[in-house]
């Protein structure tokens, strides 16, 4: 009897949040499909009933990526402003946790270089990304004429202090350049 299709798209997800886990933790490089199969509890076979290659997966777990809001799920205020959601996201992109949590650090600053290695699909997920999280920002900054230039100025300031924080093992180091660009990007949203 075939799986029903509930079945299969439950497994996708549990193949796709093994692959975001691991390719966080990991890298691209160093970690197999075997692995992610049986980080997910599943065996190699039912991989190509989902996905075509290692870069396919890379590519899709990528594209999955979200990040959830406090406000967000069973009876969470959802009339948040997008100033709000824009504070909110600088504030927890550059926090202790989220550089502390290896499992899910925002690819942006987790995987650049296995990006840009891993190939086209990869590459297309990973331009979507900025795209969304920049959109996030320039929302917060409306009806400003300079609003894009402004939103890419902040992703660029958060994901390169979260990627240079994660590179020191100086802790000193670490706190001062995610609270510089915690400045810095929330003076840009204010200007």
């Amino acid at each position: 009897m075939p799986y029903t299709t509930a079945h299969k798209m439950r497994t996708r997800e549990r193949i796709l949040d093994s692959a975001r886990r691991l390719f966080t933790r990991a890298g691209y490089e160093n970690v197999t499909i075997d692995d992610v199969m049986a980080h997910a509890g599943l065996t190699r076979g039912g991989f190509y009933n989902h996905f075509s290659n290692k870069a396919d997966l890379f590519a899709a777990a990528v594209e999955t990526y979200t990040v959830t809001t406090p406000w967000e799920g069973d009876g969470a205020d959802s009339d948040q402003s997008a100033d709000s959601l824009a504070h909110w996201l600088i504030e927890f992109y550059l926090s202790d946790d989220m550089l502390r949590d290896v499992e899910v650090k925002c690819p942006l600053y987790g995987l650049p270089n296995d990006i840009s290695r891993a190939g086209s699909a990869p590459r297309d997920a990973y331009t979507r990304l900025i795209q969304r999280t920049a959109q996030v920002f320039k929302s917060a900054l409306k009806p400003r004429r300079d609003a894009s230039a402004r939103a890419e100025a902040i992703l660029s300031l958060c994901v390169g202090a979260m990627l240079l924080a994660s590179t020191t093992d100086q802790p000193g180091l670490s706190t001062s350049l995610r609270s510089s660009a915690k400045r810095q990007a929330l003076a840009l949203l204010q200007d």
